[in-house]
């Protein structure tokens, strides 16, 4: 039976009944994000035959995140997932440590963590409060589990919440191709999070509290 509808990675719109219906394009964000949380960018999830799909090109736009939040005064946070023993992200192990470089500073941070919620049992959500953080861009990996449970909390923090669209990945579930994966992850998190195409449309600022 043919699919009434398929998903597709062309932007601005789908098929359905084959039959191409457009979609307005996500806008740029409505302001600048006082802070950047990269979420496990992690050399198990970015390098070698495990990392996720288009890994090299998800990597030059976290980096050019990172550049832009730096360049801003804006705070960074570096969220690095200590796995379990075995895992791919094991503490000690190549996969644990992180791909982009991080220039520890008073704005910028790595925050360990042991589970999906970047804010559960970390100092992340403290950090943001000391320094009058409001807004924050979330980008990295996995888009349903990390990326999607911090994205939540920071929602529950009062935060607004700049999500964008090419800036987290994830892998393929079954026959189900990783780009849905991650688009599925955005629609749970409902119409609270401000989403954008690219991440080349999140600007930056500095905190007032810095």
């Amino acid at each position: 039976m043919k699919d009434r509808e398929t998903a597709s990675d062309a932007p601005g719109g789908f098929v359905r009944d084959g039959i191409w219906h457009s979609v307005p394009p996500l806008p740029a964000a409505t302001g600048p994000a006082q802070a950047l949380i990269l979420v496990d960018a992690q050399r198990a999830f970015l390098t070698g035959s495990d990392a996720v799909p288009d890994a090299e090109e998800l990597v030059e736009r976290l980096s050019a995140l990172l550049d832009r939040a730096r360049a801003a005064g804006a705070l960074v946070a570096h969220l690095r997932n200590d796995g379990e023993p075995g895992a791919a992200d094991e503490p000690g192990t190549p996969g644990w440590e992180l791909h982009l470089p991080v220039r520890l500073s008073p704005d910028e941070h790595l925050v360990p963590k042991d589970g999906d919620d970047g804010f559960e049992g970390t100092a992340l959500g403290a950090l943001l409060d000391e320094r009058g953080v409001r807004r924050v861009a979330i980008a990295g990996v996995l888009s349903e589990m990390c990326v999607s449970a911090t994205a939540a909390a920071a929602l529950e923090h009062g935060l607004e919440v700049v999500l964008p669209r090419d800036g987290h990945a994830t892998y393929g579930l079954d026959a189900i191709p990783a780009s849905v994966v991650s688009r599925v992850a955005e629609h749970a998190l409902g119409s609270d999070p401000e989403f954008v195409l690219s991440a080349d449309a999140v600007a930056f600022t500095a905190p007032r509290g810095r």
